[in-house]
């Protein structure tokens, strides 16, 4: 699982990567106006249009990577896998071993007085401070 994890993330990290750099390389909306005016766009590997297509096709391409990557990692994150039951097979449920959050304080502050009134002697009782 460790190494499909890795995978994924290498995978995500190079679409990433390539979607910054042709994002980075795509013409605005006006350097279209200058290609028709002969700036040299023409004379281009792709023509004046065809590197449009070409690019944007590629960044779609590599988004839609870097999104299914993105889902399979927090698929991969969230997955938990279900423990064995061993030779046992599927037994009862284990019982809790923690209380309630909101039973634990009280039981233990009515609990500490009750404890510590039966374990004092009577002569050490509250108000007997007058010695003897």
């Amino acid at each position: 699982m460790l190494y499909l994890k890795t995978l994924i993330i290498v995978v995500q990290l190079l679409s990433a990567l390539g979607v910054i750099g042709l994002v980075l390389l795509q013409h605005g909306k006006g350097a279209d106006m200058g290609a028709a005016f002969g700036s040299g766009a023409s004379g281009s590997l792709f023509g004046a249009t065809g590197s449009a297509n070409f690019l944007s096709r590629t960044t779609a391409i590599l988004a839609a990577v870097f999104f299914v990557t993105t889902l399979a990692l927090t698929y991969l994150g969230s997955y938990k896998p279900q423990t064995s039951a061993g030779l046992l097979g599927a037994g009862p449920a284990p019982a809790a071993s923690a209380p309630a959050a909101g039973s634990a304080p009280a039981a233990t502050s009515a609990a500490a007085p009750a404890s510590a009134a039966t374990a004092t002697p009577a002569s050490q009782a509250p108000g007997s401070d007058v010695p003897k």
